[in-house]
């Protein structure tokens, strides 16, 4: 059940690909996005005929427990980022190169992805409810098969002290009390904070625009932070290329006055062609 090279390398396409077929479910009527109800309002109605409390309440109960999965997710994947390192985090290959035992690390092996996943929780809260159920599960699957591709490249590649790290630190379920020693390490959350953007954004959305009872502004904000993550990581790992697909785009849009589709996807390729011109920079021995 474990992921492959392959998957692993091209896992946030196809994170973006099950969301977006969340987002889109087609099973509930392709076209029509205008009479979609939201989980976090289907809920709230579900709560509501239950007796307990009146919708006016209900609502408010759905989006502070939203918030706090949202929270709760990007303060994993922020801490786990900055102990882990960005290369590490964002590189297309899995790395192996000692056992990380610090910071959350310490408490669970898996940080980033049970972050990831109640992010995803709470960003399906924008998604229809069979569209929710449908990206909870499929992510929640695609976690656990990176998870396992993942512990058993870092065992073969680690040896024992990897397979006594598996032994003491839970897999996803936090301990309370770790056995490990503390790790006097310097996490970075320099470069955490802006690569974890979209973490951030999801939880400002729920947090605080969810309040507006407004699910298109709610995508929208989501969309942005992601955009905006693309550009902090664009900017860390291809700096030249990143610049010259922002002017381009930008060129294309307001002086040539082409679609903001149309300008990116030409700037995409004036990005990839000057990515190819740029001098690769040496690695320090």
């Amino acid at each position: 059940m474990k992921a492959t090279a392959l998957e692993f390398r091209l896992r946030m396409w196809i994170q973006i690909a099950i969301i977006a077929v969340g987002y889109w479910s087609p099973w509930v009527g392709a076209q029509d996005f205008s009479r979609r109800i939201s989980t976090m309002e289907w809920l709230a109605l579900a709560l509501s005929r239950t007796g307990l409390m009146a919708f006016h309440y209900a609502a408010p109960v759905v989006i502070v427990l939203a918030a706090l999965v949202a929270g709760a997710g990007m303060i994993l994947r922020v801490w786990g980022a900055a102990w882990l390192g960005y290369s590490t985090v964002h590189d297309s290959e899995m790395q192996g190169g000692g056992v990380m035992a610090g910071g959350p690390f310490r408490y669970m092996r898996n940080p980033l992805y049970l972050g990831g996943w109640f992010l995803i929780i709470a960003l399906s809260m924008v998604l229809p409810p069979t569209g929710a159920l449908f990206t909870i599960v499929l992510m929640g699957v695609h976690f656990l098969r990176l998870i396992l591709g993942e512990e058993a490249f870092l065992a073969g590649k680690l040896g024992a002290p990897y397979r006594e790290y598996l032994r003491t630190v839970p897999r996803l379920l936090p301990c309370l009390h770790s056995a490990l020693p503390r790790v006097n390490g310097h996490p970075d959350y320099g470069k955490a904070i802006p690569a974890e953007i979209t973490a951030i954004g999801i939880f400002v959305t729920m947090a605080f625009l969810s309040w507006q009872f407004d699910n298109r502004l709610m995508v929208v904000a989501v969309v942005i932070s992601f955009m905006a993550s693309m550009l902090v990581k664009g900017l860390l790992q291809a700096p030249i290329a990143t610049i010259v697909f922002v002017i381009s785009a930008g060129a294309g849009w307001k002086v040539f006055h082409l679609g903001a589709v149309r300008a990116c996807v030409i700037a995409l390729g004036i990005s990839i062609i000057a990515a190819a011109l740029t001098p690769k920079r040496r690695e320090k021995a």
